[in-house]
């Protein structure tokens, strides 16, 4: 217990502390979030995938917190994951690419030997449309750490509740990490998590989910992954009905995600990430219940019928146009030449 106090006291400082000294190379490397009005460099990423990869692999060698073969595979892939985000921060990469990525990365980390070959399949599914579903949280300051925090606490119950003591350290230390990334990442928002951080961090979180689950029932499974999951489902779904009841593409980048629409409603930047926080704890505490058999796996309906109720206030609100830097530029030129012209006419 205090071996693991310590290595999460110890996530959270080097956590922050990497945030912020990367800002100053992600911003003259061009890592930044391009969805911004002024660059905000991606550091959280990287800063929270080391920290917690040195951390655990470090109590790892040191006998401190044994992971175990299986954990420390995840861990691995989860680092490979990061690696692939990272580059899709320096460069914007085909919609396919970060999935097709997961999933390759997800095939090595199944236990098939417990799952089955069948249930390990569905299972790599599932880590790719998490993983996928966590990264579009990173649309609002303080949304993806808070969020992915509350999910790690979650998933840290479940294992610990089945003795996988390695796999709720590191889920600990996970954490710890978003937590010291959240110092710089509360609005308004001094760095961001970028493809990177989001990737790393949703695919450790349903990879965990997995792990925890794996050989047991079905029904339960189900409930339990997407209980701890359903903030990140309920934006996904929210983005997808949106955009087709639009007629736009689905895979086409929108300000359209459940946090801006809560800022349509009035909701201040601040109270989004703490609202959705909120939902998630209860998503989370309802999985944690039904793992322990505290309750029936019944309970996940009601945070389905919440989740949609949710989805359906909010998919007709209308969205914010797309900011586009150049045109506004442009845009401003053409006025004050416009002033310059009737001046001297």
């Amino acid at each position: 217990m205090l071996y693991g106090i310590a290595a999460a006291a110890a996530t959270l400082l080097l956590s922050a502390l990497l945030t912020g000294v990367l800002r100053v190379p992600a911003l003259r490397l061009g890592i930044t979030d391009r969805r911004r009005r002024r660059p905000l460099p991606l550091s959280g990423g990287t800063a929270v995938a080391l920290a917690t990869v040195l951390v655990a692999a470090g109590a790892d060698a040191a006998g401190l917190l044994p992971l175990g073969a299986g954990v420390g595979r995840m861990a691995v892939a989860a680092g490979c994951v990061a690696l692939l985000g990272l580059a899709a921060d320096l460069r914007r990469l085909r919609w396919w690419v970060a999935p097709a990525g997961t999933a390759v990365a997800a095939a090595f980390v199944v236990p098939y030997e417990e799952t089955g070959v069948a249930a390990g399949v569905a299972a790599v599914g599932w880590i790719v449309v998490a993983t996928a579903a966590f990264r579009a949280l990173d649309h609002a300051d303080g949304l993806a750490g808070t969020v992915g925090a509350v999910g790690a606490f979650g998933a840290a119950a479940c294992a610990t509740a089945e003795l996988m003591d390695g796999l709720a350290a590191l889920l600990g230390v996970l954490a710890a990490a978003l937590a010291g990334f959240l110092l710089h990442n509360w609005f308004p928002a001094r760095a961001g998590l970028g493809a990177a951080g989001a990737l790393f961090t949703g695919f450790v979180l349903a990879s965990s989910a997995v792990f925890v689950r794996a050989g047991q029932g079905v029904g339960a499974g189900a409930a339990v992954l997407y209980a701890l999951a359903a903030i990140g489902c309920a934006d996904a779904a929210l983005v997808v009905l949106g955009r087709r009841l639009d007629r736009r593409a689905v895979t086409r980048g929108r300000p359209d995600h459940i946090g801006h629409r809560l800022r349509r409603l009035g909701l201040a930047p601040r109270a989004v990430p703490v609202l959705l926080g909120a939902g998630s704890a209860g998503g989370a505490l309802v999985a944690v219940c039904v793992h322990t058999g505290r309750l029936s796996p019944g309970a996940a309906w009601w945070v389905a019928a919440a989740a949609a109720v949710l989805v359906l206030v909010l998919v007709r609100r209308p969205v914010t146009p797309v900011f586009r830097p150049r045109q506004r530029v442009a845009s401003a030129s053409s006025q004050v030449s416009e002033r310059l012209r009737v001046r001297s006419g």
